[in-house]
């Protein structure tokens, strides 16, 4: 009697293993474009933000060099590329390790945002009854509630407004916190909701299986599935959110980090006078990070459309699209019939 076996499941390359290489693949025309532009940004950003204490030639808080002092508002020169701010500080080495700054804050503020909006979505989701309605009346109204303003209010309440780079990062990321817990809520719950009424968590329940385990093992697993799209577009707003508390005066002393809000600040007076450098590269640099991280979010939101996923589909196979322009088969793009390739053309 011969045994019959089942297919094993193709093994992925590693190349596919990579993040963002199925999406990259999957991309088509100006999508792949602008998803590819979001990526190296992000990465450089990344690498910048890593790489800070070996690519900044000066310290964030350093004001002398060889025993002589920067000067303050210096243009740009062999010894300070990118000239110094109006408080001595190097231009260059700030940008550098700002990046530093707001990467450990989106790295904190998503992390704390994730653990309490999962865990309040899923136990709201799957028990219901008073909790949930309590939980998504509060959620509602910290979510209407204006996002800087309360990011403001609980840096004053956590850290007095200022505080040094542990303390400032732990208190900025708090504040943005505060503020992201009710998108994850939303989203989690929404996907709690619809998970437990299927079939398996069904059968789940008439096995004995306890809820916990349940929420665990089935319904968690299913519910997180959009994260990655909704962690990319709160990163973005998380650094934007660290910027505005910076600008106003909220953020991290300088003697205790680099942040980009916080040189934007004090580069305010500059600008009448003509010193363009201690405000246009903090700028640019917040700039560039949002755009990058945007960029690979919004790219992500379109590539969940399944029209994309069709456009793609009819290219892989050859066939046309629904949003293809009709062209008659066997004519080219000026309606000429195409010369068969095994033919040679004749005068």
């Amino acid at each position: 009697m011969t045994r019959l076996s089942t297919p094993s499941r193709p093994r992925r390359s590693l190349a596919s293993r990579i993040p963002l290489f199925d999406q990259v693949r999957s991309s088509i025309g100006l999508q792949r474009g602008m998803l590819v532009a979001g990526v190296v940004i992000t990465l450089a950003f990344v690498l910048v933000a890593i790489l800070a204490p070996v690519l900044a030639p000066f310290g964030f808080s350093q004001l002398r060099s060889s025993g002589e002092t920067f000067g303050a508002q210096q243009p740009p020169s062999s010894s300070h590329l990118l000239g110094t701010t109006v408080g001595g500080y190097d231009v260059l080495s700030r940008v550098l390790w700002g990046a530093q700054t707001a990467l450990l804050t989106i790295i904190v503020s998503v992390l704390l945002s994730i653990f309490v909006g999962i865990a309040l979505g899923l136990i709201s989701g799957y028990l219901g009854g008073w909790l949930d309605r309590v939980l998504v009346v509060v959620c509602d109204a910290v979510y209407a509630f204006p996002s800087l303003l309360l990011a403001i209010v609980m840096s004053i309440v956590i850290s007095g407004g200022k505080s040094d780079l542990a303390g400032g990062i732990l208190a900025a990321s708090i504040s943005i916190t505060v503020v992201f817990i009710p998108q994850y809520f939303r989203v989690i719950r929404a996907e709690t909701v619809r998970i437990k009424s299927e079939a398996y968590v069904e059968s789940a329940k008439v096995i004995g299986t306890r809820a916990p385990r349940i929420i665990v093992r089935h319904v968690l697993r299913n519910a997180t599935r959009s994260l990655p799209l909704l962690l990319t577009l709160n990163s973005s707003e998380a650094l934007l959110t660290l910027a505005g508390l910076g600008f106003l005066g909220f953020g991290i002393e300088p003697s205790a980090a680099a942040e980009w809000g916080y040189d934007l600040n004090k580069a305010l007076s500059d600008v009448t006078s003509g010193i363009w450098w201690t405000a246009l590269f903090p700028g640019l640099a917040i700039v560039l990070a949002v755009l990058g991280i945007t960029l690979v979010g919004e790219s992500l939101n379109d590539l969940a459309d399944p029209r994309l996923r069709g456009r793609r589909a009819a290219v892989d196979s050859g066939a046309p699209s629904a949003d293809d322009d009709a062209v008659p088969h066997g004519a080219g793009a000026s309606g000429d019939p195409l010369i068969d390739s095994n033919e040679e053309a004749r005068p």
